[in-house]
């Protein structure tokens, strides 16, 4: 019986093997490397959104002077009639001014059109800081510094009307809703943060009226180049008789309420953190310690755009507002137990970062909140609120300044953010039978 022989198989036989069946593989799959790319995140489909992109550029054009015009006014009054009193003055008479014509500003934006109505609003305000410029520059009496800073009020409300106009481009699809309110939080403390640093360059690098007309020449020309987006815009809706007033709408007084606290949060911290660099021999860096509790903001509220947040707004909102109440302890212990400006700043940097995710919960409870057609009113009504909070915390926050210590003022952002907490979790109920 014949032996069976075996054949030795040659070096080259498994490579030969493995090539014919990774070739037979490749044609059986036939996928293209070259042309399979990522799925675009969520920021890249939300601006893929037709007409998307222009109106977002001229609204953030139109927005960055929000956080110039104040600190231009303080700089250029302060300059040339050598009296923060004065400056001080004049800029609250026109949060005062603005708190009360803002929500009829956007009731007029609401029944007849963000192009109709925000052009002229914006020409009138842009003529507001002209006049205030040449007032301050040609020595006018000081009543007319009043008159001129009020005239701003008319200023329309630029992050509310892109919130509008992405909730009718993405009606029905709430999870690219979440990231475009996310978007609009983020632009909001990017441009808080840019907005004072470009303003102080420019009004003592060039000369004090720069910041102000610099600030004229964007708010104008961006909001033309927002307002010309027609095919976004949302059309005009006059609300139905039976319609109640967002103020008188079931849920909207008590998150106004909450965005008073809130704002007294950013008010106080504020005031306080500029009054613990002078006593640490370093004013000039407030700024930018501010500066970086918008930085740490911004990164939170883009990173929360881009996940799925879970459950109801109502019910996220409480868990926002603790998360912001426990991490503003860490500037409180920072300034109290060390005194390090340095660490102060990290602690600002860290505390920041729950700010964007509760402004944009807060905010989706207002659009989810306001009747049909005047959404831009709501908003309106939000930061009107916060506006409010805004200037009790800085009166609060200076108080405890001048009569405890710039350290033990970081108790005030603290307290205002437990208010808040509290006003979330005792009508939650009550909002929800009544809407």
């Amino acid at each position: 019986m014949p032996q069976p022989t075996f054949e030795r198989p040659s070096p080259q036989a498994p490579l030969v093997v493995f090539l014919a069946v990774t070739a037979d593989t490749l044609v059986a799959a036939d996928f293209r490397p070259r042309t399979r790319r990522r799925p675009p995140g969520p920021y890249r489909r939300l601006l893929a959104t037709p007409g998307a992109r222009a109106f977002t550029l001229g609204n953030l054009m139109a927005r960055l002077p929000m956080g110039m015009f104040s600190v231009s006014a303080v700089v250029m009054i302060a300059g040339t009639r050598g009296s923060y009193a004065l400056a001080g003055a004049v800029t609250a008479t026109g949060l005062a001014a603005t708190a009360l014509v803002a929500p009829w500003t956007a009731r007029l934006v609401d029944r007849h059109g963000q192009a109709r109505v925000a052009v002229p609003a914006t020409l009138i305000a842009a003529l507001g800081s002209l006049a205030l410029l040449l007032c301050v520059r040609y020595g006018a009496p000081a009543w007319t510094l009043f008159a001129a800073y009020a005239a701003t009020a008319t200023t329309p409300n630029t992050g509310g009307m892109a919130r509008a106009r992405w909730n009718h481009l993405l009606k029905g699809d709430a999870d690219a809703l979440h990231t475009a309110n996310s978007f609009e939080q983020a632009a909001d403390e990017l441009c808080f943060m840019l907005g004072p640093v470009l303003a102080a360059f420019l009004c003592t690098a060039l000369f004090p009226q720069a910041g102000t007309l610099v600030g004229v020449v964007l708010l104008v020309s961006g909001m033309l180049l927002f307002t010309a987006q027609r095919s976004t815009e949302p059309p005009a809706a006059r609300p139905r008789p039976t319609a109640k007033a967002p103020l008188r709408a079931p849920g909207i007084p008590p998150l106004l309420v909450v965005c008073l606290a809130m704002g007294g949060v950013f008010g106080a911290m504020e005031v306080v953190t500029i009054a613990f660099a002078d006593t640490q021999g370093h004013r000039a860096a407030a700024g930018v310690v501010l500066a970086l509790q918008a930085a740490g903001s911004c990164a939170a509220g883009l990173l929360y755009g881009a996940t799925k947040p879970a459950g109801p707004a109502e019910h996220r909102l409480p868990w926002c507002v603790a998360a912001m109440t426990a991490l503003l302890t860490l500037p409180l212990l920072a300034a109290s137990l060390t005194g390090s400006l340095p660490l102060l700043a990290l602690t600002l940097l860290i505390a920041g970062m729950a700010t964007a995710p509760t402004m944009v919960t807060t905010m989706t409870l207002v659009q989810h909140r306001t009747p049909e057609g005047r959404l831009n009113e709501g908003m309106t009504l939000a930061v009107t609120g916060l506006l409010g909070g805004i200037a009790c915390g800085s009166a609060a926050g200076g108080w405890a300044v001048e009569h405890t210590s710039a350290a033990a003022a970081y108790g005030i952002p603290v307290t205002a953010a437990a208010a808040a907490l509290l006003l979330t979790l005792l009508p939650p109920r009550r909002a929800r039978a009544a809407g």
